[in-house]
């Protein structure tokens, strides 16, 4: 089930239970996971990528392995906010994958977080090589974190 706003998303899940963020890449795919009170995203992996087929079995072996209860995809949306072909290609991948699994399927708007995720690993003194391996889970984590916190909101408004 793909959903298409937080507030959906926060309906489609249980009330407990971790969710990964995905920061989608043309050559990897980036793979952050949150508790299971969903507080805190933590970067995990990052899947290389080859075909659909084998891209959806590695994350759904990752849910699987995790007992997650959903997913929330990064969203390139481009900085007027509007989306371009790489929104229409996650968009793509999230109906795919729909096809797959049960879970449900978020967009989160991932506009900065490749930035924020540099500078974190700047900040942390992190040598280049280590950087380049280290990007995208770490902006799968902010793409996360993002989520999380936006859920967390509702949960309070609700």
């Amino acid at each position: 089930m793909i959903c298409e706003s937080a507030e959906a998303l926060a309906q489609a899940l249980p009330r407990s239970g971790a969710i990964a963020g995905l920061d989608l890449g043309t050559k990897t795919i980036g793979v952050a996971v949150s508790d299971g009170l969903r507080s805190v995203a933590s970067p995990l992996t990052v899947i290389r990528r080859t075909k659909f087929t084998a891209d959806a079995q590695a994350l759904l072996e990752i849910a699987a392995d995790r007992a997650l209860v959903g997913l929330v995809l990064g969203l390139p949306r481009n900085m007027d906010g509007s989306e371009g072909p790489r929104a229409q290609s996650t968009r793509a991948f999230a109906r795919n994958l729909e096809r797959l699994t049960p879970l449900p399927i978020a967009f989160w708007d991932e506009r900065l977080s490749t930035v924020a995720a540099e500078r974190a690993l700047l900040e942390g003194d992190t040598s280049r090589k280590r950087r380049a391996e280290l990007i995208d889970q770490v902006a799968a984590g902010y793409i996360l974190q993002g989520a999380l916190d936006r859920l967390r909101h509702l949960g309070a408004a609700g």
